[in-house]
């Protein structure tokens, strides 16, 4: 017991030794080092806070420093934040730093674009001063942008929740009124805080090359009669993701929630559109029409989502030139029924962020809940069609094909025809289930488990390259030309691309 005491005794003397500051120090003479001599603060929109950047500075020498003074070169008027070693400040004095050892420079940002003649706004971190002065570059690309909040209750300050079809919801945001409906060009950005939601008998058109930024917990929602158009071209696409700019985001799924296309929506359209790292990318409910598409959606990529790719219950969608990639349960689940139809897409699942439990493409026809004494029920919807032609159907699992079928009676068509699937039976555990056995005629012209040649699908790039199984395998069809513009007209290819040769 006495040599235990004498041991903790031991430790906080040296405990408390090692946190004093009486060594000895000299001046700066000028020979820091620095982690890197620019910091390139990534782009940040007009009056919202940057993330926080580091920057290490060094004392190589043998013998503790004292730098006199650390300051933004533009004074205390800088639109750059400092914290010099646990510090806030502007401005600083007598910063030490041992031998051998060396601190932390941490800055943020806001600035008004409105304020900056330029858009690339610049400072200097200024260490020392006179001929031992030594200084770092701050760099920061400026955007301004038309911002979309909730309301608030000017009274209590609460944010506003969005009521759909006369019942409150948990969701914040609110309608767009007609001046924001015209608003979506490529003039500026769009940085939407909560759901923006289309009203009743309005068209909300986003025109080419412009860019939708979502923040976290937001989204964009097309109400009942309400209508969505992305007019994207090949050269100015329309690109929807989260407002976290910074290039260490670019591949976070989860960032923000969906563009939900709510039952009773009509003629959506999405034309050259890339739809990235959000929850999920296109949530489109409920069928209004059989013979008209809820959605119709062409020449568009959808990447990176928590959840979905495209996520439908019973509803009418019809896509091609498509590619959706990785997503953490399904790219495509066509549930509940409805009308699928896709021509050359591109469906591929190489999702690495968890364990996933969904193919890349799932089609069902029913939905499942309890009733009040705790059963659950199974209710079957007619599926009209699900029809798949010339496409890639592909993943890092061995089933990433499922048509799970309910016997509820009802309509069940579906279509699968000169298309490349991966579905690796290796347990033989679908056998019994007629609508996997591909010998059926409602499978013709297929390839199972094809070498697709993906040029990197971790980085959700489905271009196949010329060691593909899918070259020339496709049927003819109304789209002649691939997602990249590329003809098709003679020997297509499977998918949502022609080949190409990988340099």
């Amino acid at each position: 017991m006495r040599s235990l005491f004498t041991l903790l005794c031991c430790l906080f003397l040296i405990a408390i030794s090692s946190c004093r500051k009486d060594f000895e120090t000299i001046s700066s003479y000028g020979k820091l080092a620095f982690s890197k001599d620019t910091v390139f603060l990534d782009t940040v929109f007009s009056n919202i806070g940057s993330a926080t950047y580091n920057l290490k500075v060094y004392n190589r020498g043998n013998n503790a420093i004292t730098i006199p003074q650390i300051e933004l070169k533009n004074g205390t008027a800088s639109n750059y934040r400092l914290n010099v070693d646990g510090i806030p400040g502007k401005e600083f004095q007598d910063i030490e730093i041992l031998a051998k050892d060396s601190i932390y420079v941490f800055i943020e940002t806001t600035i008004n674009a409105n304020n900056n003649l330029n858009l690339l706004y610049t400072d200097k971190i200024l260490f020392d001063t006179g001929e031992n002065q030594q200084e770092v570059d701050l760099v920061t690309l400026v955007q301004d942008a038309h911002f979309i909040f909730p309301g608030k209750d000017a009274i209590t300050m609460k944010i506003d929740s969005l009521t759909l079809d006369g019942q409150p919801t948990s969701l914040k945001g609110r309608f767009l009124t007609d001046a924001e409906l015209s608003m979506f060009t490529s003039s500026k950005p769009i940085v939407i805080y909560g759901f923006a939601a289309i009203p009743k008998n309005k068209t909300l058109s986003i025109e080419a090359g412009t860019n939708v930024y979502f923040h976290d917990n937001s989204g964009l929602i097309v109400d009942d009669k309400a209508t969505l158009k992305v007019k994207g071209t090949r050269s100015k696409k329309v690109v929807f993701e989260g407002d976290r700019l910074e290039h260490s985001f670019s591949d976070i799924p989860g960032q923000w929630g969906t563009i939900w296309m709510r039952a009773g929506s009509i003629n959506n359209e999405i034309h050259h559109a890339i739809i990235r790292n959000g929850i999920i990318g296109i949530l489109v409910d409920s069928l209004e029409n059989t013979a008209r598409p809820t959605l119709k959606i062409e020449n568009t990529e959808i990447y990176n989502h928590a959840s979905f790719g495209i996520l439908g219950r019973e509803t009418n969608i019809e896509g091609h030139n498509l590619v959706i990639g990785n997503a953490g349960q399904a790219s495509l689940a066509a549930t509940i029924g409805g009308s699928y139809k896709f021509t050359h897409a591109t469906f591929s699942n190489f999702w690495s962020n968890s364990l996933r439990q969904l193919p890349a493409v799932l089609v069902n026809n029913f939905f499942t809940y309890k009733n009040e004494a705790g059963e659950e029920i199974i209710e079957t919807r007619n599926l009209h069609a699900a029809n798949f032609t010339n496409c890639i159907i592909d993943g890092n699992n061995n089933i990433e094909f499922i048509i799970d079928f309910a016997d509820g009676g009802g309509i069940f068509n579906y279509n699968i025809s000169n298309s490349m699937i991966q579905f690796n039976d290796i347990n033989n555990s679908f056998n019994d289930i007629p609508q996997l056995d591909f010998t059926n005629p409602f499978y013709q012209n297929n390839i199972l488990n094809g070498n697709s040649h993906f040029r990197d699908p971790q980085r959700n790039d489905f271009v196949i390259g010329e060691e593909s199984n899918a070259i020339n395998k496709a049927s003819s069809s109304a789209y002649p030309v691939d997602l990249l513009g590329i003809d098709r007209t003679s020997n297509p290819d499977i998918g949502a691309y022609q080949h190409v040769v990988f340099e």
